[in-house]
């Protein structure tokens, strides 16, 4: 069995999250949340940011932690056992780019309701749940100030 981490983010901007889309020869399609690898001497938060600039072009700011989700999967020679750590994050633009050389080949941002139905995976279904219940919390609270994220 190998164990992996990685880190991603909900990235929200005006109310919309951000989602990619993958294809990879035709085996694998879906909308996802950017995520990637923690490389040697990375802290989380570090990883996040860099996945999502990777993944999207977008610079986003990470707002709080959300949680991890967990799951494995196989690979032809073993068994992965994968964690994910999650931030909320906020961009300044609807700005994305997707990354062709991981094989994703659409971005955008999404209406909560919309984002939730195109998301692939039940795990990160659940995460993007969530990363809004604490933006709207936040709202409540008035965190945003003035600011329209």
């Amino acid at each position: 069995m190998v164990e992996a981490t990685s880190c991603g983010g909900v990235v929200i901007f005006r109310g919309k999250i951000l989602l990619l889309y993958k294809n990879y020869k035709n085996r694998y399609e879906g909308w996802v949340l950017p995520k990637g690898t923690v490389e040697s001497g990375e802290e989380y938060e570090q990883t996040a940011l860099r996945e999502v600039r990777e993944e999207t072009g977008v610079e986003a700011t990470i707002i709080k932690y959300i949680g991890k989700s967990e799951y494995s999967f196989h690979i032809p020679q073993d068994m992965v056992e994968k964690e994910v750590h999650w931030y909320l994050m906020t961009a300044n633009s609807y700005y994305s780019k997707p990354q062709r050389e991981e094989f994703f080949v659409d971005s955008g941002y999404y209406k909560y309701h919309e984002a939730y139905h195109l998301l692939k995976f039940a795990n990160e279904r659940q995460i993007l749940e969530k990363a809004y219940d604490a933006y709207l919390e936040m709202g409540k609270e008035n965190f945003w100030g003035s600011r329209k994220i």
